[in-house]
């Protein structure tokens, strides 16, 4: 039976048409064939700029932006998809979505560093934007893999680089020698044999320049661990019966008609129905 998989970018995907091309070509090379994969991004409007580390460099406004996730994770369920690909590495709310729908959810940074442990024993990560050094910290503390982690470091880009390089080809290999340099003194002066590109837009360059290591370190490439990490969640749902746990605090799930209540007393009854389609 052909899969339909829902795609979320923490992105307003209208605003970059040029990595949304990028991004479906990528997700095409690794997809089985009949697999059905609809993008998502964030609301227009959501942010101030095409960047949205603007707004993400702050606790408060990052888990506002988290309830577009909820609600559409709610409306990819309704629509029938069978799982949910959150192509963001923090993958925003990931825990508390799996309480509140029954299709397999998939996170970017959840599933690289737990693939990483079969690549490596350390890994790093490459980013635009370091400032949120402190919620790193956190965030895999919370995905159990902390002992592995080997810290971040800045990519040496900037997010409009990254972006030009997916709109110009001929801008592609000079941004990615910036990427590759930073990446052999994360894996030099870290000790990081595993290297998670952190924003999907640069992960996605990387593997189009054909980037699978640096400094001897593997590269996790998000698109294609995410997508085949759905597909298989899927197959262990239907051929194992196997689905998350619904034991306790933090996995049990709330009352489906109370949650509508919720939402609409704070006004996000369609929230879900707002998430465009790429």
């Amino acid at each position: 039976m052909a899969l339909r998989i829902w795609h979320q970018s923490f992105t307003v995907l209208g605003d970059l048409p040029a990595y949304v091309d990028a991004l479906k070509a990528r997700i095409a090379e690794v997809v089985t064939p009949g697999t059905e994969v609809v993008l998502h991004g964030q609301v227009p409007g959501t942010y101030t700029s095409e960047y949205p580390g603007t707004d993400l460099g702050f606790n408060f406004l990052y888990r506002l932006h988290e309830l577009q996730w909820a609600a559409a994770a709610r409306e990819a369920e309704r629509q029938g998809f069978d799982a949910m690909v959150l192509a963001s590495i923090p993958s925003p709310m990931i825990r508390e979505l799996r309480t509140l729908v029954n299709i397999p959810i998939v996170g970017y940074g959840e599933t690289a560093f737990n693939l990483a442990g079969l690549y490596g024993r350390k890994v790093g990560m490459l980013f635009f934007n370091i400032n949120r050094h402190d919620f790193w910290l956190e965030q895999v503390r919370q995905w159990g893999v902390a002992e592995r982690f080997a810290g971040i470091a800045a990519a040496g880009v900037t997010f409009d680089d990254v972006v030009s390089a997916h709109v110009d080809p001929s801008k592609l290999q000079g941004v990615v020698e910036r990427i590759v340099a930073n990446g052999e003194k994360l894996a030099r002066e870290a000790g990081a044999d595993v290297i998670v590109p952190g924003e999907m837009p640069m992960n996605l360059l990387l593997a189009k320049a054909g980037v699978h290591h640096i400094g001897g370190a593997t590269v996790i490439d998000g698109i294609a661990t995410c997508f085949k990490m759905a597909e298989t969640l899927v197959s262990l749902k239907q051929l194992a019966g196997m689905t998350p746990s619904r034991r306790g605090y933090f996995h049990a799930p709330p009352d489906p008609e109370r949650v509508d209540q919720v939402l609409k007393f704070y006004g996000l009854q369609d929230l879900g129905k707002r998430i465009p389609e790429a």
